[in-house]
């Protein structure tokens, strides 16, 4: 073999043996992106490779901001087939497979939020597991705040009341107002990231009223509504001269009473007297008429 084949034959040698050992390269075009709850988002991951794709791999996982520790799979391809994982069944699939690795993620959901990674394979070249990563965040309104209260209702006494929120991103923000008899805003006392509370002190009847509690993030307002009522004590003095008055109302009724009975009974007699005067005087007028004493002897 003459020097000009075997420099030929290195030079070949070469060239398979960087292609065998070239690294494959990934990027993201986006490291970070937000979604709006059951809209639907592409997860961008881009590859190079310079050798055929018939040994092609690509895996998507994700920690969950829920629980980061413990990262799922979201979808693989490998070899030609797709592979879904059961909680994703029919709301992820991949764009462009083999040329893209990107994916898309439909009827987004709050639980789909963390940390997405995409690692790309195509031996012989290997890829660095250092790149493809991107954070997902997904949006949603506040959902309808519970409003309750707890305390003593009693005039003078302490009343607090809470409002929670199960769910927002971004975390709402709780407002509580008095809307009637007069609207008033009041101070609140955040006790965590989704819940606030009103302390009211020494309570009166002007505490009493309508209030609502607004759960407000970038995307919505919710609210809900509490009817408070205090209670109040009756005063004692007022107490006695109620007593005092219904006594004095009690004895004026049985005067009456009493005056009209003696009216009616004085009345009947008088009534009475008069008719018995008449019936005398008519016996008296019969039995001693002189034209009939004078006919009954003739």
């Amino acid at each position: 073999m003459d020097l000009s084949g075997a420099g030929l034959l290195w030079s070949l040698g070469v060239c398979l043996s960087l292609l065998e050992t070239a690294a494959l390269s990934v990027t993201m075009r986006d490291t970070s992106l937000e979604a709006v709850r059951g809209d639907s988002v592409v997860l961008p991951c881009s590859f190079f490779t310079s050798s055929p794709l018939f040994r092609l791999n690509v895996i998507w996982t994700v920690a969950p901001l829920s629980s980061p520790e413990t990262p799922m799979q979201v979808i693989v391809y490998d070899h030609g087939e797709v592979i879904e994982d059961s909680s994703l069944t029919g709301r992820v699939a991949f764009t462009g497979i083999p040329w893209s690795a990107d994916i898309v993620l439909n009827d987004t959901r709050v639980s789909d939020a963390g940390v997405y990674r995409c690692m790309v394979n195509n031996p012989p070249e290997t890829a660095d597991p250092g790149i493809g990563e991107l954070e997902l965040s997904v949006l949603a309104p506040p959902s309808l705040p519970v409003c309750h209260w707890d305390g003593d209702i009693d005039e003078g006494g302490s009343v607090t009341l809470s409002c929670s929120v199960a769910e927002g991103v971004p975390t709402p923000e709780i407002h509580w107002d008095k809307l009637n008899p007069e609207e008033i805003s009041l101070p609140i006392n955040m006790e965590d990231d989704s819940s606030g509370s009103v302390q009211i002190s020494n309570v009166s009847s002007q505490t009493s009223g309508l209030y609502r509690c607004s759960a407000t993030n970038l995307l919505g307002t919710e609210n809900c509504y509490m009817n408070l009522s205090i209670f109040k004590a009756p005063d004692s003095s007022s107490g006695i001269l109620q007593a005092v008055l219904v006594t004095l109302t009690m004895s004026a009724l049985l005067l009456a009473l009493l005056v009209l009975v003696l009216w009616l009974h004085r009345t009947g007699q008088t009534g009475r007297r008069r008719e018995v005067k008449e019936e005398d005087e008519s016996y008296n007028e019969i039995n001693y008429s002189p034209s009939l004493m004078k006919r009954s002897f003739v």
